[in-house]
């Protein structure tokens, strides 16, 4: 199974005079949903982009499955190992919802034959009925809209799974669904999920809660635990 593991991973913006993000230790395994919290400005999506590879540490390592990402290129790591999820969706307006799933198939060198096929199955595995298939994401709720977003996360091949504030734009019963996805991804697939939120409600399904505070990051002890 994948896993994604920071060693002694600090960030400090060139001018800034703290660690956003400071010697933070952990590991992130496959098969388990982790969710990350902690109040807003303490580094949570700083530590995401980390992770995406969008930045790099100003000091320590981080390394997907023994391979440090120093070593690796970086473009290609986010197009094939690691993908993101976003609070604001971020599909392709003027793309169809199966357009959108397929498009990343289309960079990563799957055959012509079969991507529509793959995108078809990816949006149903989700939830996502043919007859929605053809719609642009104006013409699909906030619901459709983040788990097209999902399946297109799934059409890269990627087997880690960064989401940034997934449930952000969704009401509760929405919200419910995507993390269940997000589980069922994790639990039957051995995705490894991770989850930046504020929702106490998604830290309260995860197997493994890590709380954030000015930069340092801390394995909770669940109450089942």
């Amino acid at each position: 199974m994948p896993e994604l593991k920071l060693d002694n991973v600090s960030y400090q913006y060139k001018h800034g005079d703290r660690k956003v993000v400071n010697e933070v230790t952990c590991l992130f395994e496959g098969g388990k949903l982790n969710s990350v919290v902690g109040p807003s400005g303490c580094g949570k999506t700083t530590l995401l982009s980390l992770m995406a590879g969008l930045d790099q540490p100003t000091q320590g390592q981080i390394h997907i499955d023994n391979e440090s990402l120093a070593d690796l290129d970086l473009d290609q790591y986010r197009r094939e190992r690691v993908s993101m999820i976003f609070q604001a969706f971020q599909l392709f307006p003027l793309l169809t919802a199966l357009e959108n799933v397929c498009f990343p198939m289309q960079l990563n060198g799957v055959s012509r034959e079969e991507i529509p096929e793959k995108g078809k199955s990816l949006l149903s595995s989700v939830g996502i009925t043919e007859e929605k298939f053809k719609r642009y994401p104006a013409n699909l709720s906030g619901g459709e809209q983040q788990r097209v977003a999902i399946a297109r996360t799934l059409a890269t091949g990627a087997h880690v799974l960064l989401a940034d504030e997934p449930t952000g734009n969704l009401d509760k019963a929405n919200g419910d669904k995507l993390i269940e996805i997000l589980g069922q991804l994790a639990h039957e697939q051995g995705y490894c999920v991770i989850i930046v939120t504020h929702d106490p409600s998604i830290a309260e399904r995860s197997d493994k809660v890590w709380r954030m505070s000015d930069g340092a990051l801390i394995e909770q002890q669940l109450a089942s635990s």
